[in-house]
């Protein structure tokens, strides 16, 4: 994993948002899709982007795909994941994004969207 590669793929407002989420919790695309409202097919493109550099892992369930914030990245960058984790909590969405997530976590019902 690329330090620029990975400075770069961080380098959006909306991956941003989406990796705040992240840091919270194991979300799939329709969860970041409802939160962020945002389409579908742009949640999939800032997703397999973040993947590609390294930083995401998916799994899938049914017809489900959870991602995460990578293992492998957490071990090779703590201080990456350190930072992000205090600098995230200062934008200006991120309050408005963890409550529509928890909005969202009361709604739903059993596994899936």
């Amino acid at each position: 994993m690329e330090l620029s590669i990975i400075f770069k793929t961080l380098g959006d407002d909306i991956r941003i948002r989406i990796l705040g989420l992240l840091l919270e919790r194991e979300l799939c695309v329709c969860d970041i899709e409802s939160i962020l409202k945002i389409s579908q097919a742009n949640v999939s493109r800032h997703l397999a982007k973040m993947k590609i550099a390294g930083i995401l892992s998916s799994r899938k369930n049914a017809q489900w795909v959870y991602y995460s914030i990578s293992k492998k990245f957490i071990e090779l960058h703590p201080e990456i994941i350190t930072a992000l984790e205090a600098e995230v909590k200062k934008l200006k969405n991120y309050k408005s994004d963890i409550k529509a997530m928890a909005a969202l976590n009361k709604k739903k019902t059993g596994d899936g969207c």
